[in-house]
């Protein structure tokens, strides 16, 4: 049974802290063993990978056969059915139609003083996506990582995938296809976040990681940062429904089972001014468990995660939902967009019955990497942005400097910099010994 928390209750400060503070992912430590092959594959390259993936794959490469080859994608998006290639392709056509409106201006303008200031956005070159392989298939992930890259402008776009026992499945290769992947290397684990990271003969090396993983995945992400950007260390998936007893029951559940099925450690919340709604849900909850191929795996989450919140009122509910700054939000209420208004914290926010979390997953627009694990405090979802770097510019006037130039001096000495403030005393020197400009503004050049 999930957890019953009422705000009416004596207790529930504690309880909801604890709701809060309870460690939902037991990771291995696996920190020591990802750093050996981290360092293996940046001495040995091609031949640690082939090694590596004999190893956890069972798959036998050569560093000719580590990339995918072009008739192997066309044969396997062959296998297809039609139905599935259409959805990817609306899903395709839609998260791309989002991101493009994403797309930052360059920016320059002159102020008072007569210096021009701006900024301007530029791609990285270069950006790896890890997308975890066999039997899974996670073709959405590979639309929200890649698009965004490609439409930001990134000129070259790698793809490491894992092929257990020599398994891609098809629908991934697809998806890679249709969001302008350039090369798939059927690598995994730690040795292809290692790959990308410092490059091999073989494998580019990229300035951004982006994609979700295992225990391993994650591990090397953190030791590489820094040698190239990551998107994200994600957790466990999570989903908050504030939800009136104006709803179906057996809707909410639905939404609920969405995130719990996703793995044991995965959260679903509910928060409702009814508590006999509250109570609604959870039998709905129960009678679905029965019928779902992953409901072992969901109701291990809703047993050891989940939770039904009755609030007084939907003030109460928003100052929650901001505490948990949950990475999916979903506002079933009468005006779900007044209440939304109100809530700052939220990875991304669903309105209205006809508006499940699912729709997000695959086909909605919105990118679905999000901040887990109340990081939507201080972070937002995957987006254009992440794959370009602003770069100011700034040229100053002799009269510009002339204006603020004697302001940096008196700050540089004050930091005890003394080249700092020669480098700026040489020129307002020169500036001084200029006769005055006859259209003002200073000294003439």
């Amino acid at each position: 049974m999930p957890a019953f928390l009422s705000t009416a209750d004596p207790g529930f400060a504690a309880d909801f802290a604890a709701l809060l503070a309870a460690k939902r992912e037991a990771a291995p430590d696996v920190q020591a063993e990802v750093a050996r092959i981290i360092e293996a594959v940046r001495t040995r390259g091609d031949e640690a990978l082939i090694d590596l993936t004999r190893r956890f794959d069972r798959l036998e490469l050569t560093a000719g056969t580590l990339a995918l080859a072009r008739d192997e994608i066309a044969a396997a998006a062959g296998r297809v059915a039609p139905e599935d290639r259409a959805a990817l392709e609306l899903a395709a056509a839609r998260i791309r139609a989002y991101h493009e409106r994403q797309r930052p201006s360059d920016a320059s303008w002159t102020d008072a003083t007569g210096a021009t200031l701006g900024w301007r956005w530029t791609a990285v070159d270069t950006a790896g996506l890890y997308v975890p392989g066999g039997t899974a298939a996670y073709p959405s992930s590979v639309l929200m990582n890649a698009i965004p890259a490609r439409v930001a402008g990134v000129g070259r776009l790698v793809m490491c995938v894992p092929a257990p026992d020599g398994t891609v499945n098809p629908l991934v290769l697809v998806a890679a296809t249709l969001a302008g992947v350039d090369e798939v290397f059927r690598i995994g684990g730690a040795q292809a976040i290692a790959a990308m990271a410092y490059g091999t003969a073989t494998v580019p090396a990229v300035d951004k990681i982006v994609g979700p993983g295992n225990a391993w995945v994650a591990a090397a992400k953190r030791q590489v940062f820094g040698q190239v950007g990551i998107d994200t260390i994600a957790g466990p998936s999570e989903v908050l429904i504030l939800a009136d007893a104006g709803n179906d029951p057996d809707w909410v559940a639905l939404d609920l089972l969405a995130q719990a099925e996703h793995d044991a450690s995965a959260q679903a919340i509910l928060i409702t001014d009814d508590a006999g709604f509250g109570r609604a849900v959870a039998e709905a909850v129960a009678a679905r468990l029965g019928t779902l191929p992953r409901g072992a795996i969901a109701g291990a989450s809703w047993a050891a995660h989940g939770a039904v919140i009755t609030v007084r009122d939907w003030a109460e509910a928003v100052a929650l939902a901001d505490r948990i700054a949950p990475e999916h939000l979903e506002i079933l209420t009468a005006d779900p967009e007044a209440l939304a208004a109100r809530i700052r914290h939220a990875g991304a926010i669903f309105l209205g019955p006809w508006t499940p979390e699912a729709i997000g997953d695959y086909a909605g627009g919105p990118n679905h990497v999000l901040p887990t694990a109340r990081a939507a405090r201080f972070a937002s979802g995957l987006s254009v942005i992440d794959f370009l770097k602003r770069t100011t510019l700034a040229r100053m006037t002799p009269g510009a400097l002339a204006a603020i130039g004697p302001a940096a001096e008196r700050l540089a000495a004050a930091e005890g910099l003394q080249a700092h403030g020669l480098s700026l005393r040489a020129r307002l020197e020169r500036l001084n010994r200029l006769p005055p400009d006859p259209a003002g503004g200073g000294p003439a050049t």
